[in-house]
């Protein structure tokens, strides 16, 4: 099995190039809201450790977001309790298609919390950045002081972009999208 990590910055397009290779993808933002909302064991380690922001279940993202910015080291407690659930998903998800040819991590923090390994093909997603102010400000959840957090612990694109073995210019379009990872996939095959 070919593991393909896909990195880039927040509203880069990670997901829609991720969904646009064909391939079974594990989606961590997408696991992540399921625990939010079934996960009553995440719930009760979160309500004991935000006792003060976490008041009832299914887990609000309001709730999480307030605890988020009125102090700096919530952000970590959050990722530690959280983090750990989606790392067993992911390897639910790897050993389930296990006989797929590739699977598709679409993992934001995927470097940052050493989820990738050696193997894996990573691919940098690179948009312009305008482009990525103007869909991020679109998105319902969007909060500017949030957003700078989430940025304070990504690794810098400059990095992701020196560890990638491809590049995607997204332009958020399939067709160009999709010639990209059709040369991607023509490399790795060879």
């Amino acid at each position: 099995m070919i593991r393909i990590g896909i990195l880039g910055e927040i509203g880069s397009g990670k997901s829609f190039v991720a969904n646009n290779f064909g391939y079974p993808v594990f989606n961590a933002d997408q696991e992540v809201s399921k625990i939010y909302k079934k996960d009553k064991k995440i719930y009760k380690k979160l309500k004991k450790k935000l006792p003060k922001y976490i008041s009832k279940f299914p887990i609000n993202k309001i709730e999480l977001t307030n605890a988020i910015l009125n102090n700096k080291t919530n952000l970590k407690k959050i990722i530690n309790i959280v983090h750990q659930e989606v790392r067993k998903k992911m390897k639910l998800f790897l050993i389930k298609n296990k006989n797929k040819k590739i699977v598709i991590l679409d993992v934001p923090l995927l470097l940052e919390n050493k989820i990738s390994n050696k193997k894996d093909i990573l691919i940098f997603v690179d948009s312009k950045k305008s482009e990525i102010e103007k869909r991020i400000k679109k998105r319902s959840n969007f909060n500017d002081k949030l957003l700078k957090k989430f940025k304070k612990i990504q690794y810098p694109s400059s990095y992701k972009k020196r560890k990638s073995h491809f590049v995607i210019k997204n332009n958020f379009t399939k067709k160009s999208v999709k010639r990209d990872i059709q040369y991607i996939l023509n490399r790795i095959y060879k």
